[in-house]
């Protein structure tokens, strides 16, 4: 690491913590020539994923699309943002552990709508209606009847699992 003043190659860490909720790590360095004090990051690259939509196109995957698309689903639900957050962080994350690089849109869409079961049937109904490609009223209820027999996922982040929402009824 060079230094931005003298431009000296060797310098001294004085001090390490996590920084961006652990996304990456804040280092304090004094360069040894000047003793001038800056700052570094250092964060994890990773690989780009790409997209196949259902036409064949590819395009790289947009986490800001994918959350316009979560925050519509929940739009007047009781879904706070700090969830939606963590449910499209958790997809992310998801898709980055993933040996391959190119994943089909309805991978994603199939994801998201695992992650939004826990959050509200309400918001889970609407991206199905919207982001997955029925032809009839019969393939929107035989993917849900699909998709509701999966079991949903156990996110501590993501899953808001209180007794008072498991006393009320099903409005679905």
């Amino acid at each position: 690491m060079r230094c931005p003043v003298c431009h000296h190659l060797e310098n001294r860490v004085l001090e390490s913590r996590s920084a961006e909720s652990g996304q990456s790590v804040r280092r304090r360095r004094e360069c040894l020539k000047c003793t001038h004090r800056f700052t570094t990051y250092e964060r994890i690259e990773f690989a780009p994923i790409v997209v196949i939509n259902q036409n064949g196109e590819r395009q790289s995957f947009d986490r800001s699309k994918l959350l316009r698309e979560v925050i519509r689903a929940c739009d007047r639900t009781h879904v706070p943002e700090a969830e939606v957050e963590a449910l499209v962080s958790a997809v992310e994350a998801e898709l980055q552990q993933r040996t391959y690089r190119e994943i089909e849109s309805r991978e994603i869409s199939d994801l998201v709508l695992q992650h939004l079961r826990s959050l509200s049937e309400i918001a889970y109904i609407r991206y199905a209606s919207v982001y997955c490609d029925f032809e009839n009223v019969e393939s929107f209820v035989e993917t849900l009847d699909r998709l509701r027999s999966k079991p949903p996922l156990r996110d501590t982040e993501i899953n808001r699992s209180t007794e008072a929402e498991s006393a009320e009824p099903s409005r679905v």
